[in-house]
């Protein structure tokens, strides 16, 4: 007598109730890791291991010209109110200039910067001569 390749019904039950407790599994493991349960339907062969789950990279946020001097400004407001300035910058689109420029504290005026120049030429005016820089002893 000829085997068919027809499955009983038995066997039909029997793979019913395994494809009810894969969903049922999909569902518990969709609820613990957060979204939807990306499983093959296919079952992968006794000798094969799964397959290492590949992520994509995620792209740049990027975020508009608009929504970036928004954030800016408010910053700028921010930095006011702490500094106890009583107004905040007028706008993102023309930025405050500084009423006037910021005082710059030391340097050497033009007659210094000169006396000093001359001063050094004539250091080394005594050292081409071979005798000793006119100021070697006042350290």
């Amino acid at each position: 007598m000829p085997t068919t390749n027809t499955p009983s019904i038995a066997s039909l039950k029997r793979a019913v109730s395994l494809a009810e407790q894969i969903e049922k599994l999909k569902a518990q493991l969709s609820a613990l890791v957060g979204g939807k349960a990306t499983i093959a339907t296919t079952a992968p062969s006794a000798t094969s291991s799964p397959a290492p789950v590949k992520r994509g990279k995620r792209g740049r946020r990027t975020m508009s010209a608009a929504s970036r001097a928004r954030i800016a400004e408010a910053q700028r407001a921010r930095w006011a109110k702490t500094k106890g300035s009583s107004k905040a910058p007028a706008s993102a689109s023309a930025p405050a200039k500084p009423a006037k420029p910021a005082k710059k504290k030391g340097g050497i005026t033009a007659a210094g910067r000169a006396k000093l120049a001359a001063a050094m030429k004539a250091r080394w005016a005594a050292r081409k001569k071979g005798g000793a820089a006119p100021n070697a002893g006042k350290k």
